[in-house]
């Protein structure tokens, strides 16, 4: 029996499993739906652009400030190192640098590592209360969970599943897409992320979506 390996996704994957599935990698979705949606390397290129835009400008506002624990860093020699800001956003980043990047998953493909999120350590956690404990601690609640769905698509286009949910979702709690104010939507990949705001109805880089950044 062979035995699949990949750098990336499952290892020892069940023959069957596999005949059924496939096996594509994160950045291989990515260019599924970068095919199978129409998605083109300068629309992605250029909604990567206006997400590290935005993120530079929150960071320039301390936006996230109060979000971030700082962590302190012993060195060998010299000074502690204090990291207090994500290290992954580029403020300088362009079009035309992102333009001479080389496609990740095949020579003419349009995912490249300008256009996808980038993989660096961090952590992150959110506190969730009932009615009872947010009394009972004195909290002050930052915004209400109203409703939660999931669905599910075929694996090699994993990235476009927002869009089936949000549309579930919003039936499910009797609201429109129009009522959103802000839209937080994960954009690992920019091919994903416009598949799914286009199948929405949003224009590319609306306002509505991620104002912050993204990943």
């Amino acid at each position: 029996q062979k035995i699949e390996d990949t750098t990336m996704g499952w290892r020892f994957i069940n023959p069957k499993l596999k005949e059924l599935y496939g096996v594509d990698t994160m950045p291989q979705t990515a260019e599924n739906v970068a095919e199978q949606f129409n998605v083109n390397r300068a629309d992605q290129d250029q909604f990567a652009l206006v997400s590290q835009q935005r993120t530079a400008s929150a960071q320039a506002k301390g936006f996230f400030s109060k979000e971030i624990v700082a962590v302190e860093i012993p060195q060998r020699k010299g000074d502690v190192v204090v990291i207090d800001t994500d290290e992954h956003p580029r403020a300088s980043t362009t079009l035309e640098g992102l333009s001479k990047l080389k496609p990740v998953v095949k020579a003419d493909g349009t995912v490249t590592a300008g256009n996808a999120s980038g993989i660096n350590d961090g952590a992150a956690a959110l506190l969730i209360a009932s009615d009872d404990a947010v009394q009972a601690y004195n909290l002050q609640p930052r915004a209400k969970i109203i409703a939660s769905t999931a669905v599910g698509i075929e694996p090699r286009i994993m990235g476009f599943a927002p869009a089936p949910a949000i549309k579930k979702l919003l039936k499910q709690a009797n609201l429109t897409l129009e009522q959103m104010d802000v839209i937080e939507l994960n954009e690992a990949f920019a091919a994903q992320a416009l598949a799914v705001t286009r199948d929405l109805g949003l224009p590319d880089n609306s306002d509505k979506v991620n104002p912050n950044g993204g990943a």
